[in-house]
């Protein structure tokens, strides 16, 4: 298999409730970025804010469950089921049961935890 990988343009940043505000300011008021607040329905993020980080979308989701922040980044591929086989042959697994997904997508880890979602 030819299986190529590049990263997306998304990036989002899994922020704890008790953290939310305070970060969402961070990047509006004292690094002066675009920063707009969009409407979600998530069953895992109650909030989430835009952020133009340059060629990069920063995506700020509140998690009312998470203790930690964690970063999730974007890897794009031009055929999903045939880098899931390739990741697979080469023992990475989906964990689609992380977050509800997008239909012909997956969510992967890397082997220290960072999450990826797998898309064309």
């Amino acid at each position: 298999m030819d299986i190529k990988f590049e990263g997306g343009l998304n990036i989002a940043v899994k922020i704890p409730k008790s953290k939310y505000e305070e970060t969402v300011h961070f990047y509006k008021k004292i690094l002066k970025l675009e920063v707009q607040e969009k409407p979600i329905e998530h069953p895992t993020v109650s909030r989430t804010h835009q952020v133009n980080f340059g060629a990069t979308t920063l995506w700020l989701d509140c998690v009312d469950n998470y203790t930690h922040s964690e970063t999730w980044l974007e890897l794009k591929t031009s055929d999903v089921n045939e880098a899931t086989e390739y990741l697979s042959s080469h023992e990475v697994s989906t964990c689609d049961e992380l977050e509800k997904i997008p239909e012909g997508a997956h969510w992967i880890m890397d082997p220290a935890g960072t999450v990826f979602i797998l898309n064309s």
